[in-house]
């Protein structure tokens, strides 16, 4: 079947092969049985159909709401009667497999909205669906006794769908509506060959292991509590401390790159987000109160804080580029059904800046950015691509400004010939942007960082410089975020590594292990020496066995293990055992902070 076509592409739009036939299909491109990824669109809209119908033989009482394909898979939403929990996925897999070796062919069949309301007048979420649906011609897929509302396109027939596999199920409030029923909602994935649904299952597993929410835990870095509310990260003293190393060091290298650190604070009168566009355009994202009968909104962005901080003194030409930096702790409400571990908060820090420059400047600046970028990414171990996302259909601003700002984006990667990939449409409401997409261990893609060139913000506040010719010139806004936000990075870390974080923010470098309670005086001057060096440790001097406090140590993923005894004190040494390395060896105590050092600096942001 690898040669077998599928499905075609025109341009921007998949088609499957019963539309492609009643059209000239001369120009289209096929779409071939393969794990390309207009094929895995296909494959995986297609296998989501097939699980609905599974479903429906198993539980005939259920109805279904949608059934996206979504990165690495696909998820379909519905209504049971009967608990569904992810000890029933194989039963549903088992049918699914039944159904694939009927060789059903899938039909496309083409009604009127009118049509499709009488055919599912009895059911309230296919009517639901309908609601979302203009007005016209619409079309539903049929397989065997099987029919659903879909655009499409999927495969011919259903002997196409022999490899994947259920992942795990869940719950979803209907259309995302917090105040509306709660789905159930099943999550899966599928490919077109066995050996690379082998390949997804071990990383599945794997990734299982690495989950950041779990090694968050045993690693004692950061915790929630249903008291506190959901999305709201705790952070213990393992992550603070690890959370402080980061900004140290990220901090020192905003300074050497002529940034300037400043604050916002993070409640603004609603007038503010008014002006800005976000009220208007981000407000069912934003939490807001009244103070002094005055509206306030808790800023989801920074923006306006620095904003704040250019318009505090009359600038010049010869100021410009002016870079601040923050720190800056946001609030954004997300829907309790997308929370995730630290990947998907409602309160996190973004290692924010914003530049103020000419538009001549856009392009040294963008580049300056990315030089940042790849600095930091090769510091942590990651591989990275970008992305060009224009401007949405929610945007302000005139399309001249859409368009200078763009062609600047572009000018700045076109100009050094660095590859990318254009996003339509994805940009952010007040401009263009491009997408830091770093990938990890398990060669999964995540969006970190951003810049953004904006011409609509300093145009709604008034800004301006002044130029060579004593006249007010409005300055360009660039947006700029690398790691994105302290808490995603750090959970993205924590699975990249597997949770052996890189000596220079680990929150602690090494464990002291005293033999006996005769040398914890000495461990604890071993400790206070090396703290002043900034070099974070812990003393382990519960009452266990030497044995059980070493294997605690390992089990936190310490990257050294300093065991003391007798011969230590005598000659004011360490047996240090090396978890990276592997190694054990003893060192003096000068020597063990010298390579402390060493270790420390051997990244350079």
């Amino acid at each position: 079947m690898q040669n077998e076509v599928i499905a075609y592409r025109d341009g921007e739009t998949l088609l499957d092969t019963q539309t492609a036939s009643s059209q000239d299909s001369t120009n289209f491109k096929k779409v071939l049985f393969d794990n390309s990824d207009d094929a895995l669109e296909v494959i995986r809209h297609s296998t989501a159909h097939m699980m609905a119908q599974a479903i429906k033989e198993l539980y005939p009482d259920a109805k279904f709401f949608v059934g996206p394909v979504i990165e690495d898979g696909f998820y379909y939403d519905f209504r049971v009667s009967e608990k569904i929990s992810d000890s029933d996925l194989k039963t549903i897999e088992k049918k699914m497999q039944e159904i694939a070796k009927r060789k059903l062919p899938i039909e496309k069949i083409y009604t009127t909205k009118d049509e499709a309301l009488k055919h599912f007048s009895d059911d309230d979420l296919k009517l639901e669906v309908m609601l979302r649906i203009p007005d016209g011609e619409v079309s539903t897929y049929k397989q065997g006794d099987f029919e659903d509302l879909c655009r499409g396109p999927h495969v011919p027939n259903t002997r196409y769908l022999r490899f994947f596999k259920l992942i795990r199920v869940a719950g979803a409030y209907l259309g995302g509506d917090e105040k509306r029923e709660m789905l159930t909602r099943i999550y899966g994935t599928a490919f077109a060959d066995k050996q690379s649904l082998r390949d997804y299952a071990t990383m599945i597993e794997e990734a299982k292991k690495r989950d950041h929410r779990k090694l968050g835990n045993e690693l004692k870095l950061f915790t929630f509590d249903e008291e506190v509310g959901a999305g709201l990260p705790i952070w213990l003293p393992n992550g603070a401390r690890m959370r402080s190393r980061l900004e140290h060091l990220l901090f020192k290298a905003h300074r050497l790159r002529g940034y300037q650190p400043v604050r916002g604070p993070e409640i603004l009168k609603s007038d503010a987000w008014k002006v800005s566009g976000h009220y208007d355009n981000y407000g069912e994202n934003m939490y807001f109160t009244t103070i002094d009968d005055a509206e306030y909104g808790i800023k989801p962005m920074n923006c306006l804080g620095h904003i704040k901080v250019f318009q505090n003194e009359v600038r010049s030409y010869r100021d410009l580029p002016l870079k601040f930096f923050e720190y800056g702790v946001v609030h954004r409400h997300e829907k309790s059904g997308v929370l995730h571990g630290l990947f998907r908060v409602r309160e996190f820090t973004q290692d924010d800046a914003h530049i103020f420059c000419t538009p001549e400047q856009i392009k040294e600046n963008v580049l300056e950015i990315l030089d940042f970028v790849d600095t930091l990414m090769k510091a942590f171990g990651f591989n990275y691509e970008m992305e060009i996302s224009t401007k949405p259909e929610k945007a302000i601003g005139e399309d001249t400004y859409w368009e200078a700002a763009t062609k600047g984006l572009m000018d700045a990667l076109d100009g050094n010939g660095i590859k990318y990939g254009v996003d339509e449409g994805g940009g952010a409401f007040y401009g263009p942007k491009i997408d830091i997409k770093i990938t990890d261990a398990l060669k999964r893609k995540w969006q970190c960082g951003t810049i953004q060139v904006d011409f609509n913000l300093p145009q709604r506040f008034d800004l301006s410089y002044i130029d060579a010719n004593n006249e007010h010139t409005q300055p360009v806004m660039l947006h700029r975020a690398i790691l994105g936000s302290f808490e995603r990075f750090i959970g993205i870390l924590i699975e990249h590594t597997a949770g052996e974080l890189p000596f220079f923010v680990a929150p602690t470098q090494a464990i002291i292990v005293p033999i006996s309670e005769a040398h914890h005086k000495y461990a604890q001057e071993l400790f206070k020496e090396l703290l002043q060096e900034n070099i974070d440790t812990e003393v382990s001097a519960k009452n266990e066995s030497l044995n059980k406090r070493i294997r605690n140590a390992e089990k936190m993923k310490v990257p050294m293990i300093l065991v003391v005894g007798d011969e230590e004190v005598k000659n004011r040494s360490v047996a240090l055992r090396d978890r990276r390395e592997r190694k054990q060896y003893n060192l003096s105590i000068d020597e063990l902070k010298k390579l402390m050092k060493e270790k420390l600096s051997e990244v350079h942001f």
